[in-house]
């Protein structure tokens, strides 16, 4: 049983007729009202004016069959993905557009669902420009679905500077500083879309340190030479601007950048060990730091003599030591420009009375050679201001001596100390600065006691950008 209302018309508070049955024009509200239709109603008949319902609650992402009036965005960040077509019927109309503007990596196809044609073709439409965007309606069976708006261009919002994330950040003015102290990830999240100058950073990139010599106790294998400093590469802060650089910093080295994640290796310092036999190099090189294409080689370890024993060689070299010619490590090793390091002293008359052993190469100039009354210093390391702070870094480690307190560490570089009697075991090199460890000195007051050279110290990786 069904009810029927009917009536002449229908007004509104103001009087205006809103359905007249003796008209044949209906009008439905005042001009700028809304018509809405109550939850789970349809409506016929209405027609369309060639626009499309976006479905932006559902983001496709595989295959799927389009409904007329409908538009689609499609994610084919992870893959390709086709899209049937509705069963054609006149005034049908769907829309697809790129919803990551990964079109071009992974098509989108449309495919026209049996016996409907695609601009009279019934075969397979693609979208293949990254934002590409385009509408269809079906005409009739001869042409079928008819491409009616298509945009091949994608704006979007501009991003001004990049972002990142990844070790411990501080600010210093406009500039955002990542430092790593261990291993880590700088993971660029977002790039400028505005200014590709800004997409560079400035880095710092330190080695772990190599060793000083040890000594197991035999009277020519005694007064070791100091580790040398792990490698030291800068860039020269033309991106970033506003900070003192080191004065082998590369030219225009500042690196660019792409929104992914860039693993970060930092260099542990070699260890300070005892060798069981003489004319043997003692201790360990230090391990090597990494960002993006920069690698910086671990420092070389301190020797304890020559006689037949390899040098040993790094970023900067190790101090030679005692009992032959005092060769020593040489620096810069792989060779890289600017030069990463430098070598250790080499005295070539280290034998008794001249009792010092010389120093590990530091970053910016080679270890000194030992005398008859102390050990060599380590060479001086550089400074730089990356983080903000004026720091010195890379100094090599001193050489041990005989009798009484070894030589310092690299100049303002953070080398350890060599021993001297009493205090035989080398000084270690400072954590995250990649100074070399100090060399041990003869073991008084017994002779039969092995000391150990100090170890060196872990490296570091400081990267700096325009964040504001």
């Amino acid at each position: 049983m069904t009810s029927t209302i009917k009536v002449n018309n229908i007004q509104n508070q103001c009087g205006q007729n809103i359905i007249n049955e003796n008209s044949n024009t209906i009008t439905i509200g005042a001009s700028g009202d809304t018509i809405a239709l109550a939850s789970g109603a349809s409506q016929t008949g209405f027609g369309r004016e060639g626009s499309v319902d976006w479905q932006t609650g559902s983001i496709k992402t595989t295959t799927f069959t389009a409904v007329s009036g409908e538009g689609y965005f499609v994610d084919t960040s992870s893959g390709a993905v086709t899209a049937n077509l509705p069963a054609g019927s006149a005034g049908a109309i769907v829309a697809f557009a790129d919803y990551t503007r990964t079109f071009n990596d992974n098509n989108l196809t449309i495919s026209p669902n049996g016996s409907n044609k695609i601009g009279g073709i019934a075969q397979d439409a693609k979208l293949t420009v990254n934002g590409q965007s385009a509408t269809f309606v079906f005409v009739d069976a001869t042409e079928g679905w008819i491409n009616v708006q298509e945009t091949q261009t994608s704006q979007t919002g501009a991003i001004d500077f990049m972002s990142a994330t990844g070790g411990t950040i501080t600010t210093s003015g406009d500039f955002k500083i990542h430092t790593f102290t261990g291993p880590g990830t700088f993971c660029v999240s977002a790039v400028s879309t505005v200014s590709t100058p800004r997409n560079l950073v400035d880095y710092l990139v330190v080695a772990g340190g190599g060793a000083g010599g040890s000594s197991d106790a035999p009277a020519d294998a005694t007064y070791a030479g100091g580790g040398g400093a792990g490698g030291y590469r800068e860039s020269d802060g033309a991106a970033t601007g506003c900070y003192t650089t080191s004065p082998i910093a590369a030219p225009n080295g500042a690196l660019p950048v792409t929104a992914q994640g860039y693993p970060i290796t930092v260099g542990g310092g070699g260890t300070g060990s005892v060798v069981p036999t003489a004319n043997q190099l003692t201790g360990g090189k230090g391990s090597n730091s990494i960002f993006s294409t920069i690698t910086s080689t671990g420092g070389g370890v301190g020797r304890i003599n020559n006689g037949g024993c390899n040098v040993g060689s790094g970023g900067s070299g190790g101090g030679g030591g005692g009992g032959g010619p005092g060769a020593s490590g040489a620096g810069n090793t792989p060779s890289v420009s600017p030069p990463q390091g430098n070598p250790g002293g080499s005295s070539a008359n280290v034998g008794a009375p001249r009792y010092g052993r010389n120093g590990g190469g530091g970053a910016t100039a080679a270890g000194t050679d030992g005398t008859t009354s102390g050990g060599g210093a380590g060479g001086a390391g550089a400074t730089s201001s990356i983080n903000g702070t004026p720091t010195a870094r890379a100094g090599g480690g001193g050489g041990g001596y005989y009798s009484s307190p070894g030589a310092s560490g690299g100049a303002g570089g953070s080398g350890g100390g060599g021993a001297g009697a009493p205090v035989n075991n080398g000084t270690a090199g400072t954590v995250n600065t990649g100074g070399g460890g100090g060399g041990a000195s003869y073991p008084l007051p017994a002779a039969s006691t092995p000391v150990t050279g100090g170890s060196g110290g872990s490296g570091i990786v400081i990267i700096r950008y325009k964040f504001q």
